[in-house]
């Protein structure tokens, strides 16, 4: 796949990258807090999981999921008092019908880290730990970036910003699966307008470099599934849909892969496939 076949942005299907020296990634495009209907989850046969985030991210899953047994929706409630655009995005993705949403911890990731678990996958954490000194420089440059006053002074008409961003990513949308909601479409057309506006807030060269890193350290966990799994390897990488063609787009640039290890899991975990 070349960078000017990428897919449709928004389009539903899970997009599988060759890696030239052997090996699959499998990407699969996820809503934040929005449940798949079994017809929407990765139907293909995968040997590892990777994920968009640090280590830790399992520790605040865990948390999330004790907050929600004691108070169910305390979650939500928090995320829709904390304004931002990912307030907006959770106020309006609620409203959809036949969309369920809302959900904490993040359902689809954490569901899928889950089924690893269970089937003693390994996993891979992408974003790199915070001992990482490149790492840092570039959380340094993420913090600069939404901090200066320009950005600053944007986030007081972030209403008007949303609303137009919505109206652009319309012409983005696409046909859900057959016999599911079409609001997935809308919801599809909401985390789009979230995700760029975050984007927005940290600047393209930021966003960049991340998304290089990130390629790097995909090869890199592709790399180490391939000694198991020969060439027949695949790495499924659940990630925002709107985040996806960024990501292809950093893995056709072919950066050196970078040596990442697995995390170990524990079997005996319950979570369907």
């Amino acid at each position: 796949m070349s960078v000017s076949s990428l897919p449709e942005r928004l389009d539903w299907a899970d997009h599988a990258w060759s890696d030239p020296d052997g090996g699959t990634i499998l990407l699969h495009g996820v809503l934040p807090t929005v449940v798949y209907p079994r017809i929407m989850r990765p139907r293909e046969t995968w040997h590892a999981l990777a994920i968009l985030d640090a280590p830790d991210v399992v520790d605040m899953w865990v948390q999330e999921e004790k907050d929600e047994a004691e108070s169910p929706g305390v979650n939500l409630a928090h995320g829709l008092i904390s304004g931002g655009s990912f307030g907006i995005y959770l106020d309006e993705i609620t409203m959809l019908e036949d969309v369920k949403s809302g959900s904490f911890p993040d359902p689809e990731p954490r569901r899928l880290h889950r089924n690893a678990e269970r089937h003693d996958r390994p996993v891979y954490f992408i974003e790199p730990t915070a001992d990482d000194e490149f790492w840092n420089e570039h959380l340094t440059n993420e913090a600069k970036a939404a901090s200066h006053w320009k950005k600053l002074l944007g986030m007081i008409s972030l209403g008007g910003k949303w609303r137009k961003r919505v109206k652009k990513n319309i012409f983005f949308a696409q046909k859900p699966p057959r016999g599911i909601s079409p609001n997935y479409g809308s919801a599809a057309v909401l985390a789009a307008t979230w995700w760029d506006l975050n984007e927005w807030l940290v600047g393209e060269s930021v966003v960049k470099a991340r998304d290089l890193r990130y390629a790097e350290r995909l090869r890199g966990a592709l790399a180490d599934v391939r000694t198991r799994h020969g060439e027949d390897a695949v790495l499924l990488l659940p990630l925002f849909l709107p985040h996806r063609n960024a990501i292809l787009a950093a893995l056709e640039n072919l950066p050196e892969a970078e040596e990442i290890t697995s995390y170990p899991t524990h079997s005996g975990n319950t979570e369907e496939e």
